[in-house]
């Protein structure tokens, strides 16, 4: 085994390192049961406690994900929490002012300032100039990954070089070496800097993956670098067979994780993305019996300005590609057909 603290990116010296559906198995929600995005038992609370104008239950959250070392799941709610302050900053903007040390808050606000410079036509510069606000939330907490892979993402687009993406990589993977966050960062870094190199980003991923624990997301990343391809339409062609194996890794995880919840919903809309692109529709079934009625913008918000009609039209697909319909025929996501052995 590859151990992840020596592991790689393929550009650096060897020398450096919610509520339970309520549907029977099988049995398909009705479309306006579906939810998109349904925030967990934990996070709802706080969201809206904070439409309130309420920072406390958030705090309280993110206070506890950091004691418990609940990194998966904080850099979630991290994300979710600063989503939700783009429109509505009052909470955040009184949390700041009573506590403005609170490694929490500054961690949401330097998530924040990075995603509204992302939507700005001068990103890089943008972001160079909020770079203070994610090393004030590093200093937060020693342990934390989260603002490490906020970092990363920074590095990404501020186009930073890969000798200063390599020293965040080993102070992240140093911190929590099998992270997802922090390694679909990576992955999506790796992308961007290697328009095309589908083979080293699944190379990463596989590595990564075979390191980690049997329950840990990471065990996803190889279906997040599948993803990457199929919806790419450049670089040099990956055999089926490495396709299919990302997607069976990320199978074998998705019943470790809880049925019928909003938290791993994310990974089974992605794993059902890439299952109807491969064309396994059993396989395919199966998820969404595992996924119950949560529905998530990504991956459909990349191939649709309609991600929950996207959703719905793929379940509707998938349960007519079973039901043998002579009438359907399996349609892309870019509009054409995908066949077995077109990857």
């Amino acid at each position: 085994m590859v151990g992840t603290m020596a592991m790689q990116l393929p550009f650096i010296r060897a020398s450096r390192m919610a509520r339970p559906s309520p549907h029977l198995v099988g049995e398909p929600c009705a479309d306006d049961e579906v939810l998109l995005d349904a925030p967990d038992a934990r996070l709802s609370p706080a969201l809206v406690a904070a439409a309130r104008g309420d920072h406390l239950p958030a705090a309280s959250l993110l206070l506890a994900t950091r004691v418990a070392s609940e990194w998966e799941r904080r850099d979630r709610y991290v994300t979710r929490l600063a989503a939700f302050a783009r429109s509505r900053p009052e909470w955040l903007d009184a949390w700041l002012a009573i506590a403005p040390q609170d490694p929490d808050a500054l961690l949401v606000g330097a998530q924040l300032a990075v995603d509204r410079a992302w939507q700005s036509p001068a990103r890089a510069e943008l972001l160079r100039e909020v770079s203070p606000l994610i090393t004030a939330a590093a200093r937060g907490d020693q342990r934390d990954p989260v603002p490490w892979r906020l970092a990363l993402d920074h590095a990404r687009g501020a186009q930073a070089g890969h000798t200063y993406f390599e020293e965040l990589w080993a102070a992240a993977v140093r911190r929590a070496p099998h992270h997802y966050g922090c390694h679909v960062a990576a992955l999506r870094y790796l992308a961007s800097s290697w328009h095309g190199s589908h083979r080293e980003c699944f190379d990463f991923a596989d590595r990564a993956a075979q390191d980690a624990p049997p329950g840990a997301l990471v065990q996803a990343l190889p279906l997040r670098a599948a993803f990457g391809y199929l919806t790419d339409g450049c670089g040099p062609e990956v055999p089926r067979d490495r396709l299919d194996a990302a997607a069976d890794r990320a199978i074998a995880l998705s019943p470790r994780l809880p049925a019928h919840d909003p938290w791993p919903a994310r990974m089974r809309n992605l794993l059902l993305f890439v299952l109807v692109r491969l064309e396994r529709w059993p396989d395919a079934v199966e998820q969404l019996r595992l996924n119950g009625p949560y529905a998530t913008s990504f991956p459909w918000d990349q191939v649709s300005d309609d991600p929950l009609g996207h959703f719905l039209r793929v379940c509707e697909d998938v349960r007519s590609a079973v039901a043998g319909d002579p009438s359907w025929h399996p349609r892309s996501e870019r509009g054409g057909r995908v066949r077995p052995g077109d990857h």
